[in-house]
């Protein structure tokens, strides 16, 4: 399959059943993040296996969940039609059972995060400032994210899975213009961790296609199904409320008067 993308469900087949082969450890991960190469009937694709067995605990959300939340967060982002999260599943590995994700090359950042030095320049037009930096050299500059539908989605999607650890790194923007979003083990914990770098689309009214995502998110019952096979009664009934607050508040939230919450660091 490395000489074509393939279709969701050769991915997923691929991911599932294929040979699972370690090829490296991505070292800068907190928890146990392993480079690997799956083989199946003549296909391979790479991928990235995070197995239960290698998360570090963490203060405010339960052990051992981190993976169930990744395959959660897919499966909403399957759900609504997002098509956000790379192919993710559930499966035995060389170090017990985990998530294994399709590995999405590395792409340029700087498509939908940048350096402003001068936010009057017309290089900043169509960027969204966020928070104030400094460079190397002393300067002073702001880190933005870009204006636009992709991003957008991405911030939409992060509201209701109440991700609480968007940083700029985990942003793939493609060649297309699409930008997928990884690394999602801290999402729908069932108190408000949206942590953030999109802050730039706080307050902004629901357009009539979102409000329809939404919608369809809340009805689902197959992904309510899947949902509580993946997290707490707890955190399925946050999920709801989220999605019926964002549908009566009619806006993307905000930080509500706070210093917006990014995560760090925020690249």
């Amino acid at each position: 399959m490395d000489g074509g993308a393939g279709t969701m469900d050769e991915v997923g087949r691929l991911l599932l059943e294929g040979e699972l082969t370690v090829e490296g450890r991505l070292t800068e991960a907190s928890n146990a993040t392993l480079y690997c190469r799956v083989e199946l009937d003549g296909s391979g694709l790479a991928c990235v296996y995070k197995p239960v067995a290698g998360e570090r605990p963490l203060h405010d959300f339960p052990d051992g969940t981190l993976a169930a939340r990744e395959l959660a967060a897919y499966a909403v982002s399957e759900a609504a039609g997002w098509h956000i999260v790379p192919v993710t599943v559930e499966r035995e590995g060389p170090f017990g059972r985990g998530m294994v994700q399709q590995w999405i090359e590395e792409s340029d950042l700087s498509g939908a995060v940048t350096v402003l030095k001068d936010l009057r320049s017309p290089d900043a037009e169509g960027w969204c400032p966020i928070l104030a930096v400094q460079l190397s050299d002393g300067s002073d500059a702001v880190l933005a994210h870009r204006d636009g539908p992709a991003l957008r989605r991405i911030a939409l999607f992060d509201a209701v899975v109440n991700n609480a650890d968007r940083k700029g790194g985990h942003l793939l923007p493609l060649t297309d213009g699409t930008v997928l979003g990884i690394d999602h083990g801290l999402t729908f914990h069932t108190e408000d961790k949206l942590r953030t770098l999109l802050w730039g689309f706080a307050d902004r009214e629901l357009e009539p296609v979102e409000r329809a995502e939404l919608e369809k998110l809340r009805d689902d019952e197959q992904l309510a199904g899947r949902l509580t096979e993946l997290l707490s009664p707890e955190e399925l009934d946050a999920f709801r409320e989220r999605i019926d607050a964002l549908l009566a508040a009619g806006i993307l939230p905000g930080p509500d008067g706070r210093m917006r919450p990014v995560p760090w660091p925020p690249v």
